[in-house]
């Protein structure tokens, strides 16, 4: 492990252990407190994040994409303040912090027995809204986690979600498409972040009318075992609750081959982030390249921005 690793496991393990114990008001405090001083420096993570939303606000000034991306870091570490805290927070803490808009898509898709497979960008707090979906609705669900370095960085994420009722597979590895599609044809809910492809061999999409890659994993899941494709989208207002939105299903496309279904569906997945991105764009925590005129030439990203 090099010292770079051994640093970022160490500061991952201070948040887990001492940000968990401080007051709730201090925890928000020194989010925005470290979220503004981050802005201020304009690394690589927040260069990458004001271009993104230039895509996402095309007629957006640069003053305007400044206070954006100032408005994504504080998002952002609001994110990391409440997930460094989320295992201590009580089974009321968790249900009264979030709310969400048309569940009965959830609900009524789990009841019909068949599986569910919920995508989310990478929007406000995915946790928060899956440790609502376990303690609230009271139902486990599967996910994949990015394989981090250092390993025991990798083992620290995974301890943190299967404590919040996850089953957590790595994306590495090959076999955790069977797992997920087993899963769904038991009639159980499988849940992925989906905006970014990590494998490099995703549907191509139209995003923000540019080119993007998006992973095929939620399509092909659906295709294959029939379960319910529904888009999730997220986002904070000025209050300790978050908000979400259920989106209608993607339905599979009567004719086609495999590929073009997936293309199709990926494509109203696309749809679906961008209306929720759009409408709240300072909560999309999109600290890397995500469009393909930005990924070539790819110089090497570096370790910052990173959020599995």
């Amino acid at each position: 492990m090099s010292a770079q690793e051994r640093l970022t496991d160490a500061l991952y393990g201070l948040g887990w252990s001492t940000v968990k114990r401080l007051p709730e008001p201090v925890a928000v405090r020194l989010g925005r407190t470290i979220a503004d001083l981050a802005w201020k420096q304009r690394g690589k993570g927040v260069q990458r994040l004001e271009s993104n939303y230039a895509r996402v606000v095309p007629d957006a000034s640069p003053e305007r994409l400044a206070e954006l991306s100032r408005a994504g870091m504080r998002s952002y570490l609001r994110y990391w303040m409440e997930s460094f805290r989320l295992p201590a927070w009580s089974a009321e803490r968790v249900k009264d912090g979030f709310e969400v808009k048309d569940v009965h898509y959830l609900t009524d898709g789990l009841a019909a027995g068949n599986g569910v497979v919920l995508a989310l960008p990478h929007l406000a707090n995915w946790d928060l809204a899956g440790a609502w979906v376990t303690t609230e609705l009271e139902t486990p669900f599967t996910t994949v986690a990015e394989r981090l370095k250092p390993e025991t960085l990798y083992d620290r994420f995974v301890a943190y979600r299967e404590g919040l009722g996850m089953e957590v597979l790595p994306h590495s590895g090959g076999t955790a498409f069977g797992t997920l599609a087993r899963r769904l044809r038991d009639g159980g809910l499988v849940c992925l972040v989906s905006d970014r492809d990590l494998s490099a061999s995703g549907v191509e999409v139209d995003f923000f009318g540019a080119t993007a890659r998006m992973p095929a994993g939620p399509a092909l899941l659906a295709q294959q075992t029939g379960a319910l494709l529904l888009p999730v989208t997220l986002w904070y207002e000025d209050s300790p609750v978050m908000q979400g939105r259920i989106h209608p299903p993607i339905e599979v496309p009567e004719s086609g081959t495999r590929a073009e279904k997936t293309s199709v569906m990926t494509q109203a997945l696309a749809d679906a982030f961008a209306s929720g991105i759009a409408e709240h764009p300072e909560d999309w925590h999109m600290l890397q390249r995500l469009w393909l005129a930005d990924l070539e030439p790819r110089p090497a990203d570096g370790p910052s921005g990173e959020r599995p």
